[in-house]
């Protein structure tokens, strides 16, 4: 069944905080600090800022009912779920095994019921 008009399943409106999140957050440790750090290396202000944009688009885009939105958020889901699960590998304390955990586990499900959400908008609307 298409999605009705105005009808947003709950998983896009976690993706679309969770982009919006991202997005709004980076740029502003980026505006605010200057450059961004994680753990002792420091980044391109240039690269976050074109990751925050790209996120605010995504969550733009699937706030709109976008089909390429929500694939092209899933495909940065992809890479955060592979990425954190080979992190596991390498948790060193507690803390890292949970955030893993979390990521991986929180990231599947999202993605999994995404999914659904992408059939949904692909499908034709019925003649009126």
């Amino acid at each position: 069944m298409p999605l009705a008009a105005g009808e947003r399943p709950w998983p896009l409106k976690v993706a679309t905080l969770i982009a919006l999140f991202i997005g709004v957050g980076d740029l502003g440790v980026v505006i605010v600090e200057g450059s961004f750090r994680v753990g002792d290396a420091h980044t391109a202000p240039g690269g976050v800022l074109l990751f925050s944009v790209l996120m605010l688009v995504c969550a733009w885009g699937m706030w709109q009912l976008r089909y390429w939105a929500v694939l092209a958020f899933q495909a940065i889901l992809a890479f955060v779920i592979l990425f954190f699960s080979l992190l596991l590998m390498r948790a060193n304390n507690l803390l890292a095994l949970l955030a893993a955990v979390a990521v991986v586990g929180g990231g599947g499900y999202l993605f999994y019921k995404l999914v659904r959400v992408l059939s949904r908008l692909q499908m034709p609307k019925p003649p009126s």
